[in-house]
C-alpha cells in the first residue's frame, strides 16, 4: 500500500522574506541586516516552506497528520535522519519562489530498537534565476517508546581543526521551531518527549545542528557553501553542550557535532565554493 504513495507530488509557494532573513540572523546571533535585493546566504533557505497546516491536521506528535502529503506509515515516532543538498542559483530577499516536493522511496527496515521505516523527499526550490536548491531528506518512522532509548556509542572522531560550543535552551529550540513553523512536540513538550517518545529531554533539532555547522564551516573558510551531505546519528538534548568540530582535506570540509558525552551526533561533508 505505502508503495502507490512513490511518486506522489505537492508544489508550493513562497517569499524569501527580510523579516524571515532577520529571525534567522537573531537566532544564530548576528546582527545581519538584510533589505529587498540582499543575497540570502546559501544554507538559510531552510526557513523557507514552512509548513502550514490547519491546526485540525495535526497528529498528536504536532507533525501534520500522516496521509496528506507523507505516507500513512503504521508508526508513531518520527525523527530527521539527514539530508543531502546542492545549491546551485542564488536567492535574494524579495524573490517569488516555488517549491516541487516528491515522495522519491519508502524503505521497511528491521533494527536493534524494533520496525523502522524510511521516507526520501525530494525537494527542488526554483526562483527567477531558475533551479536554486535540490534537496534530499530522510524521515525515519519509528515504533512506541519502551522506556529510556538505549545509548548508542559512535565512533570516536578526528581531531578539529575548528571548534565551539553551543549550549541550546528551550528559548532556542523554541525560536528556530518558530521560524520554521515546527510543532514537532519532542523540541518544546518536555512532558510529552518523556511520557510519549520515552526521551530523557527535549530534543535539539537536527536542522539547527546541521545550520550550525554550515555556518561554522563558512565562518573558518570565508567560502560559500554549494552542498552538504549531513547525516543525524543520534539525539542530542536542550541544556546540555553541544561541540561543533570541523577539519579540511583534500578540498572536501568535514563538520560534526559532539554531545556531552564527546560521541558524535552528527556529521557533515560539505563542499564549499567561492569567497562568501
Amino acid at each position: 500500500m505505502l508503495n502507490e504513495w512513490i511518486g506522489r507530488q505537492e508544489r508550493a509557494e513562497d517569499e524569501v522574506t527580510a523579516s524571515g532573513a532577520r529571525r534567522l540572523a537573531a537566532l544564530l546571533d548576528s546582527q545581519a541586516a538584510f533589505r529587498r535585493g540582499d543575497p540570502l546566504p546559501g544554507p538559510w533557505y531552510v526557513m523557507l516552506f514552512n509548513p502550514v497546516v490547519r491546526q485540525s491536521g495535526l497528529g498528536p506528535d504536532g507533525h501534520a497528520a500522516k496521509g496528506q502529503f507523507l505516507p500513512p506509515v503504521p508508526l508513531p515516532r518520527r525523527l530527521f535522519a539527514g539530508r543531502r543538498a546542492s545549491l546551485h542559483a542564488q536567492l535574494r530577499i524579495g524573490d517569488e519562489v516555488g517549491r516541487v516536493s516528491t515522495i522519491q522511496s519508502i524503505t521497511p527496515k528491521k533494527g536493534r530498537s524494533g520496525e523502522m521505516c524510511f521516507v526520501t523527499v525530494r525537494h527542488e526550490i526554483s526562483g527567477p534565476a531558475g533551479l536554486a536548491v535540490v534537496e534530499e531528506q530522510d524521515i525515519v518512522y519509528r515504533g512506541l517508546a519502551k522506556g529510556i532509548p538505549e545509548e548508542r556509542k559512535s565512533e570516536r572522531p578526528e581531531t578539529p581543526r575548528w571548534s565551539r560550543v553551543v549550549t541550546p535552551d528551550e528559548t532556542m529550540l523554541f525560536r528556530f521551531s518558530a521560524i520554521t513553523f515546527n510543532a514537532h512536540r519532542i523540541h518544546y513538550d518536555l512532558a510529552y518527549t518523556r511520557e510519549a517518545e520515552g526521551y530523557p529531554g527535549l530534543i535539539m533539532n537536527g536542522g539547527l545542528t546541521t545550520l550550525l555547522l554550515q555556518e561554522l564551516a563558512i565562518s573558518s573558510t570565508g567560502r560559500a557553501l554549494r552542498s552538504s551531505v549531513s547525516r543525524n546519528l543520534k539525539p542530542m538534548f536542550a541544556n546540555r553542550p553541544i561541540t561543533l568540530c570541523g577539519a579540511e582535506a583534500g578540498g572536501k570540509v568535514r563538520v560534526w557535532a559532539l554531545d556531552d558525552k564527546g560521541d558524535k551526533a552528527v556529521q557533515a561533508e560539505l563542499e564549499m565554493g567561492e569567497k562568501a
